[in-house]
């Protein structure tokens, strides 16, 4: 099983990011996907999730309107898009695929920093 994220880098506040995650060794279709995040010092936080087949999707209230999540199930793949970037959002950016049993990728660093 592999869950691999890319996408993350430095961005100047009010930039976008693109993160993805790119599944294998799972039936990715059956598991619900969702990327969480950690910054220096603090919790490990859900920022958004995605259901099996994209019907429902759920965003953290500091995300809300400004990151959008996507999947596409014959790729194998899920993306969030981060738009107007804020310091704030400044963390490791972990994708999880949820259902008998959890699965990590290994983090993305996305730094927003002028």
């Amino acid at each position: 099983v592999q869950l691999v994220e890319s996408g993350g880098g430095l961005v100047q506040p009010g930039g976008s990011l693109r993160l993805s995650c790119a599944a294998s060794g799972f039936t990715f279709s059956s598991y619900v996907m969702s990327w969480y995040r950690r910054a220096p010092e603090k919790e490990r936080e859900l920022v958004a999730r995605i259901s099996n087949i994209a019907r429902n999707t759920y965003y953290a209230d500091s995300v809300k309107g400004r990151f959008t999540i996507s999947r596409d199930n014959a790729k194998n793949t899920v993306t969030l898009q981060m738009n107007n970037l804020k310091p704030e959002d400044t963390a490791v950016y972990y994708c999880n695929a949820g259902g008998t049993t959890n699965y990590w990728g290994q983090g993305t660093q996305v730094t927003v920093s002028s």
